[in-house]
């Protein structure tokens, strides 16, 4: 019996998560469940799962839906809630589903418990990724890849000795907007925005998708997932996400994994590797398919892209900024304040006023995050 804990459970990972568990209801048990501010849908789940501890947002949603849950689950709210969730219950692996850098300080908690992590929080590792790799290599816990691009080259990488890896290459669908010009981009609405022709995600990814930001978290998390430099991690558009991401070695082999677009196959090869379970994923047919088109990265039309490459090299604190602010700017243009382009506009803004430290403490990370919103709310 596979005991997890679901921190995000109510968005697009979280609920695909136990999706999985569903599927396979004699071989996990949910032990916690960690949702934001979705009451109805936690409520449910909790039914559901029975899980022996459970979280919200805060307490006003905490005091809502307490007499519709059983009574014997415990339950917590706000970030100390997400930490008593995340190390406070049995669970062997706890999956990392909360969206931006609320998910650092739990993600840390169940490292420190030695609890697996299946991690879909692209902001832990972009945020903290030298204080999160140090701690599970110390506590010798696994960092199990969730998002498809990662966990397609987590797969190509087993079985070969990574020194015999020459270069990693993530694929990009394009986002809502890949077949539009920079001009086009400045009258696009929220409503175009969310759009994904490929995926079914929540909002805030859905807008990075867009703007390439999330590819560019994904870039850094590669970084300290597959110890690659950025030299060698590119990037390339593959409108059909069929492809998921691809290996090349140095003998001029490539090595790619291939499958439909669903996120129920990543996640639940995180939560059962090394062993791979039988999945109600669609099966991929080469010939149905047809055609799969590949474009080179034009980090002109992709600026967002470009930023993360340079704050990636910098290091430091500068991926905490590039995070923060874009979380911002996405909160921004989904409650309409700006236009789709003040996005990036806001990030480089925020990024060239900033003065990096080198070798973060926690501390300092809050701090340049907590920085970075301010001045992203300003600009």
């Amino acid at each position: 019996m596979k005991k997890i804990t679901v921190i995000g459970s109510t968005g697009s990972i979280g609920t695909q998560t136990l999706d999985v568990v569903r599927q396979h209801q004699d071989q996990f048990e949910v032990e916690g469940l960690a949702a934001g501010s979705n009451a109805e849908l936690f409520v449910e789940q909790v039914r559901a799962f029975r899980p022996k501890k459970a979280s919200v947002a805060n307490r006003e949603i905490a005091d809502k839906v307490r007499s519709s849950i059983p009574s014997e689950v415990q339950l917590f709210h706000g970030e100390e809630g997400l930490v008593e969730v995340a190390a406070g219950t049995d669970a062997d692996t706890v999956v990392t589903a909360i969206v931006g850098s609320a998910g650092l300080r739990p993600t840390l908690a169940a490292i420190s418990e030695g609890k697996h992590i299946a991690l879909a929080n692209k902001e832990t590792l972009v945020t903290a990724g030298h204080l999160v790799t140090d701690l599970a290599r110390k506590k010798g816990v696994s960092l199990l890849p969730v998002d498809s691009e990662h966990s397609a080259i987590f797969q190509c990488l087993n079985g070969e000795r990574a020194e015999d890896a020459e270069r990693i290459t993530l694929t990009a669908s394009g986002g809502s907007f890949r077949d539009l010009n920079r001009d086009q981009l400045r009258h696009v609405t929220v409503e175009d925005a969310l759009k994904h022709p490929n995926w079914s995600m929540g909002a805030k990814v859905t807008i990075d998708s867009a703007t390439m930001v999330n590819k560019g978290l994904e870039v850094i998390e590669a970084r300290w997932l597959f110890g690659m430099d950025f030299e060698r991690i590119g990037v390339l558009l593959h409108p059909e996400s069929i492809v998921h991401s691809f290996v090349e070695y140095r003998d001029g082999s490539v090595i790619a994994q291939l499958g439909t677009p669903d996120m129920r196959v990543p996640i639940q090869y995180a939560l059962t590797y090394p062993d791979r379970w039988i999945s109600e994923a669609k099966r991929l047919s080469l010939a149905e398919v047809g055609k799969l088109h590949f474009r080179e990265m034009d980090f002109e039309r992709y600026p967002c892209l470009r930023l993360a490459y340079e704050c990636g090299k910098i290091g430091g604190t500068a991926t905490s900024v590039y995070n923060a602010a874009n979380e911002v700017a996405v909160a921004r243009f989904l409650n309409r304040e700006i236009p789709f382009l003040q996005i990036e506009h806001i990030i480089e803004t925020v990024l060239s006023r900033h003065e990096v430290q080198a070798e973060p403490g926690l501390e300092a990370i809050k701090e340049a995050d907590r920085w970075a919103r301010e001045i992203a709310r300003s600009v």
